[in-house]
């Protein structure tokens, strides 16, 4: 029997809230079996909604989004939002709609995923790695692709600075919820230690952290994981390919000679366990006092041009010498994003533009 005219019947209700996304996991709660009863009476909708874990940060955002679908189905004057929590059990079988398979594993670890794996390597430090792959990350964002970064420089970390992050990941069971920042989801060991700690750790425990990070973490529906390595060829570089063996490098070089010869080393590398290097991209390559003014060279020129044609990979951008890019590293709010028309953020959005060619997306 149908119900009269301009009463809300529990049916509306559930449809509406498959519109409603769980914040961390990006899939709609009712999906994920996260609706545990509907009551309507008199124009007033009660939501029974199960949060996956008892501290849930962002239960508020929840609420809100629950009751804005459901406040704007006509009849209903009132909506009333309860929340409880997952016994084991369900967190169990959560899991295993979003790792389907026996073994529970990362969709990220099979053979059949659909993620593209980008490691941002450099030989050296101090060549701007961290600060290409935030705003890389950020410009692919902004051209609608699904990102993920993995700072897996794990003693240097310094993503969550340059994005802007703050606050502890999400643990469901084993299961780690990466947090997000200007449409770009994040893990690093900043977001498990204190800022100023200082992690000291042998190679074992590298090689675990790194892969937790790519193991244990929820990347879901990412499309583009970014991977930030460490300066060097060592233990984590090892790790990775021997994780993820579809990865593919990035190369950070500055135009400076010992520079890319250092570089060099890290193309050596990827060559020797078959890590195709799709690019080379320069940083600090010159400086413009002001836009009519010709560029000066300070760290001289050709290091990427001289890289790329030792390895065999195109040089995808020359990025200038801009305070800009240091000023929204320190605040969180990369350049991609507050100045993309700035020449600085033209570069990033011009090499996010060549990975996504050379992936045959356009």
């Amino acid at each position: 029997m149908a119900a009269p005219k301009g009463v809300v019947t529990k049916d509306q209700v559930i449809e509406a809230l498959r519109d409603v996304m769980d914040p961390e996991l990006h899939r709609s709660i009712v999906e994920l079996n996260m609706v545990k009863d509907v009551a309507i009476h008199n124009g007033s909708v009660r939501v029974d909604a199960l949060l996956t874990i008892s501290g849930c940060p962002l239960r508020e955002t929840i609420i809100d989004s629950i009751t804005q679908k459901v406040k704007a189905l006509p009849g209903v004057e009132r909506v009333d939002v309860q929340l409880g929590v997952m016994t084991q059990e369900q967190r169990q079988a959560l899991i295993g709609q979003l790792r389907p398979g026996p073994q529970k594993q990362s969709p990220l670890l099979t053979p059949t995923s659909t993620t593209r794996v980008l490691v941002i390597a450099s030989g050296k430090g101090g060549v701007g790695k961290s600060t290409v792959t935030t705003n890389l990350g950020v410009a692919l964002a902004k051209r609608e692709r699904i990102v993920g970064i993995a700072d897996a420089d794990v003693y240097g970390f310094s993503i969550p600075h340059m994005l802007g992050i703050r606050g502890k990941p999400t643990i469901i069971d084993q299961m780690m919820i990466p947090l997000e920042g200007h449409g770009v989801r994040a893990i690093s060991m900043g977001f498990l230690v204190d800022e100023n700690e200082a992690v000291i750790w042998r190679g074992p425990m590298l090689h675990k952290a790194v892969t937790t990070f790519l193991g244990e973490v929820y990347w879901g529906d990412t499309q583009d994981l970014l991977i930030d390595l460490p300066p060097g060829t060592g233990d984590v570089s090892l790790t990775i390919a021997q994780t993820l063996p579809r990865a593919e490098m990035l190369i950070v070089t500055t135009p400076q000679p010992a520079a890319s010869s250092v570089a060099f080393r890290a193309a050596r590398m990827a060559e020797k366990v078959n890590m195709p290097v799709v690019g080379i991209v320069e940083n600090m390559s010159y400086y413009l006092p002001s836009p009519e003014a010709e560029p000066s060279y300070i760290f001289g020129r050709g290091g990427g041009a001289r890289l790329a044609e030792m390895i065999g990979a195109p040089l995808l951008g020359q990025i200038p010498l801009d305070p800009a890019i240091r000023e929204g590293g320190d605040r969180g709010l990369p350049v991609a994003l507050t100045a993309p028309d700035s020449p600085s953020g033209q570069v990033f959005y011009q090499i996010a533009d060549a990975l996504r060619r050379r992936n045959g997306t356009r």
